[in-house]
């Protein structure tokens, strides 16, 4: 008599994995918050891909009859002192700073947990040199840094990515800290040490998934602050540099005039606001979404 086969109806890491996040995008799409972020996160990247291949002018063409243009048919959105047509900047910059933000948010990802793995290590050394390191860094100003890099490196991308990576990667793993020693000293993870579960395992079996929550916040915070800080760091001139678009270059373009010509600097601060409010609302939704004791469906999932 042939007995059934059950291991083959035990779902792979990656089936718990996709059921994991389909159940966590549910929740994110339940609420209003939630699906308000998703909605303009979607625009974003759809009018950033959009942008590569078409705007409604060509992003150099200008004319110089027709600068400070209130919106028109032929330009929906006005021209800016260059006569170049606005909305064509702002569609543009919007794939320029949905690179920077992605970037830094990688960045300060990778940094926040390298030093996250160095606060929990089992050398005492280490840990504590970690945690001096955190809190001697975490007081220098991103821009502070942005215009050292900016000396050798000059305006560009990088030294947006670098200089905000660099804070909010300190800011996380200061942030994230307590719970991750807690997370480190629990009952659970002590047995999985003495069962021989090496240091990487722990890190990411019992540690990463106990701080997640607070992470997904503070990274959706620091994904929203890297958009102010492009427009500023744009606008002290060490950012973006001029012949690349972006929503901080097209703030720049026009503040001196503000007081005559509003409506140039109204557009892209409309953007701004509403990328960054919908990146805060995320990373709220994003904690309840990703946490089992307030999304009941994933104590079923284990990943």
């Amino acid at each position: 008599m042939n007995t059934p086969d059950t291991t083959a109806q035990v779902p792979s890491r990656w089936s718990r994995a996709g059921r994991w996040a389909r159940l966590v995008l549910r929740s994110l799409w339940s609420k209003g918050e939630g699906r308000f972020a998703l909605s303009v996160m979607v625009l974003w990247v759809l009018v950033s891909l959009l942008s590569l291949v078409w705007t409604p002018q060509p992003l150099w063409s200008t004319d110089g009859y027709h600068v400070w243009q209130t919106p028109s048919r032929a330009h929906l959105l006005g021209t800016d002192g260059t006569g170049a047509d606005v909305l064509s900047w702002l569609l543009a910059g919007s794939a320029t700073n949905l690179a920077i933000c992605l970037l830094t948010v990688a960045f300060a990802l990778a940094l926040g947990t390298l030093l996250v793995a160095a606060t929990v290590s089992r050398s005492s050394a280490v840990a504590s040199s970690s945690i001096v390191l955190v809190d001697a860094l975490i007081s220098i100003p991103t821009v502070l840094i942005a215009l050292i890099l900016a000396v050798p490196m000059g305006a560009s991308v990088a030294v947006i990515v670098l200089a905000c990576g660099l804070g909010y990667g300190l800011n996380l793993a200061r942030v994230v800290r307590p719970q991750a020693l807690l997370a480190a000293s629990a009952d659970y993870t002590q047995a999985a040490l003495a069962s021989g579960a090496s240091g990487w395992r722990l890190l990411t079996s019992h540690i990463l998934p106990n701080i997640a929550a607070p992470m997904a916040v503070q990274l959706s915070l620091s994904a929203g602050t890297s958009v102010l800080a492009e427009s500023g760091l744009t606008y002290l001139g060490v950012g973006v540099p001029s012949g690349l678009p972006s929503w901080g270059h097209s703030l720049t373009t026009s503040i001196k005039l503000v007081n005559v010509y509003p409506l140039t600097v109204v557009w892209p601060g409309l953007v701004v606001t509403l990328v960054v409010v919908a990146l805060n609302l995320l990373g709220d939704a994003l904690r309840d979404a990703i946490d089992p004791a307030s999304n009941s469906a994933l104590r079923t999932v284990a990943v």
